[in-house]
């Protein structure tokens, strides 16, 4: 493991330190699973590989409903609404 060194405002440490608390881990394994979820986030900004991902799972999903191309805009309201 590589020792560094980084420097925190208050509120961000205060919320780093009751995170590691709840989870009885050390701040610094917060931090090393913040940097990681992160970064592992990050590596889906290619946007081939993000098309590449959506066209893979296009039409894997039924809804039952037969209008969905042309009603999709009532459809997403009436899901968000619930």
């Amino acid at each position: 493991m590589i020792r560094t060194q980084i420097q925190l405002t208050e509120a961000p440490a205060a919320r780093v330190k009751a995170s590691a608390a709840k989870k009885g881990v050390s701040m610094a394994e917060v931090i090393r699973q913040a940097v990681d979820s992160s970064i592992s986030r990050s590596k889906d900004t290619d946007p081939g590989a993000r098309f590449e991902r959506a066209r893979r799972i296009a039409g894997r999903f039924r809804s039952g409903a037969a209008d969905i191309s042309t009603r999709h805009d009532d459809h997403l309201a009436g899901s968000f609404a619930s």
